[in-house]
């Protein structure tokens, strides 16, 4: 449990301007936007509203700084990506409570953001001494052949409101290792805990416009230019579907590189061999962590018939006895959704598929009161035509549905026009691989309900995205290929 006292005075750390060329500067005018806590609606800090003009500044800062950082020593490079992780662990509580403040999630997931988030850092310092490239004859015998891996340059990075230091770390920690400098945009309505990562970036001495920050209400007018500009060579977003594929359709002029971090539809299969222990505890980390809020978040229960009842009557106990509240609260496993939008969406959705004949097992409505809080819930004997098997339910809602056999199984799962990832539970070891290869995600957790690791490429196909961020793929999408040919 904390302070107010203790909160106000993190807050007052955090600053409220753009960073452009390492200087902490107001938006054009002087313009302001308010930062709202989730599980109160109360304004927690007003910071800098950006215009185009500014993301240009920020561009332009980015543009002066590039040739200078591609030309640092890579160590040098992995050297301040380490000292970042260094510095971020040891203040893990200070950055764990604003991301709650803002975000609205329990401490204790935010202090597990942390970790994860940092290890972005940590694995890509160490990535930064291994760019590597290839020499060697060609074929022929007439010449050599010399491969060298050169920094994509400029890049733009449009981060979410859900996970606002770790998807700031996914993609500033690859970009610093490669030697590209760095636009990020966060959303306005997380944007503090990536201003404080900032912050600590220029702690621990990176030079002077490598990562500028520009935080906007009005995203398109600022992206816009920015895109257009002849000078950006990359763009990477995590969002949804629907945006991502408006920002592949700009970036398209330049021919920017890009890597789309889109919405998912992820299905949850247990098959009638499963542990159904192990089953519950993933469902449980797969669909709620995040209070439901993250694209990896499982969004379609499909299980086999026979186990199906006693599956959902697990789930029921354990949703049903989940504590709601503020996430700065002892003991609160459910914080509040972001804002009363999401809360809407939430229930039409859980509406929708009551009204089509689904069960509500556990919750299945907004809870009164202040902010933004929709009760964990679990939905039973969710029908086909239900548009939350269709749609990604941003929320703690669990619907259940039943399949007949592993064909079944297969064809449920991979009715979706996403494919970011799946989750599966058997032991059989050699149906699990057959799921590996029948399932038509980028990600897929085999009898477990978390994969995200820094050390293993997160991304997904189908309009789930393009590009791959974390692990020994996460560098190389910032790095172009160059070959020269040496004769004999």
């Amino acid at each position: 449990m904390t302070t107010a006292t203790q909160e106000s005075a993190l807050l007052d750390r955090v600053a409220d301007g753009l960073f452009i060329g390492g200087e902490w500067v107001e938006a054009e005018g002087g313009k302001t936007f308010e930062v709202r806590d989730p599980s109160t609606g109360e304004v927690i800090k007003s910071i800098a509203d950006a215009s185009a003009a500014d993301g240009i500044r920020a561009l332009d800062a980015a543009v002066a700084a590039q040739d200078a950082w591609a030309a640092t020593a890579p160590r040098e490079r992995g050297e301040i990506l380490r000292r970042a992780f260094d510095r971020l662990i040891e203040r893990r509580e200070d950055f764990a409570l604003l991301m709650t403040l803002e975000m609205g999630k329990p401490l204790a997931e935010a202090r597990g953001e942390v970790n994860y988030g940092g290890e972005f850092l940590r694995w890509f310092s160490e990535e930064a001494v291994r760019i590597t490239g290839r020499y060697g004859w060609n074929p022929e015998g007439t010449g050599r052949i010399v491969v060298a891996q050169r920094p994509v340059g400029p890049s733009y990075f449009i981060t979410p409101w859900n996970f606002p230091l770790a998807m700031a770390t996914r993609k500033i920690a690859p970009a610093l290792a490669a030697g590209c400098t760095v636009v990020v945009k966060p959303a306005a309505l997380t944007p503090l805990t990536t201003i404080a990562f900032v912050q600590l970036l220029e702690e621990v001495g990176l030079p002077k416009g490598v990562v500028n920050v520009v935080t906007t209400t009005s995203s398109s007018k600022v992206s816009g230019p920015i895109i257009a500009d002849p000078r950006l060579r990359k763009l990477s977003f995590t969002g949804s579907t629907e945006v991502g594929r408006k920002l592949i359709e700009q970036s398209a002029q330049g021919i920017l590189r890009t890597s789309m971090e889109l919405g998912g539809n992820a299905p949850f299969v247990v098959f009638e061999d499963a542990d159904l222990d192990k089953a519950v505890e993933g469902a449980l980390v797969a669909k709620f962590r995040n209070i439901g809020q993250a694209c990896t978040a499982a969004n379609r229960f499909i299980v086999h018939e026979s186990v199906a009842a006693e599956f959902a009557k697990r789930v029921t106990e354990r949703v049903s006895a989940m504590r709601v509240g503020r996430g700065t609260e002892d003991g609160v496993a459910i914080g509040p959704l972001i804002d009363e939008n999401a809360v809407a969406s939430t229930d039409e959705l859980v509406q929708d598929a009551v009204s089509k004949g689904a069960k509500v097992l556990a919750g299945g409505a907004p809870v009164d009161g202040t902010g933004s809080f929709y009760a964990p819930t679990v939905l039973g004997d969710v029908s086909a035509d239900a548009r939350l098997l269709r749609e990604e339910i941003f929320g703690p809602v669990l619907g259940i549905t039943t399949f007949a056999d592993e064909d079944e199984a297969v064809r449920l799962a991979n009715a979706t026009e996403y494919g970011l990832i799946s989750y599966v539970f058997t032991q059989d070891l050699a149906r699990g691989h057959r799921m590996i290869d029948r399932l038509d995600t980028g990600m897929m957790g085999l009898n477990t309900g978390l994969v995200s690791n820094a050390a293993a490429p997160f991304g997904g196909v189908k309009q789930s995205g393009i590009g791959r961020e974390g692990g020994f793929e996460g560098i190389h999408e910032f790095l172009d290929t160059k070959y020269t040919l040496i004769p004999a």
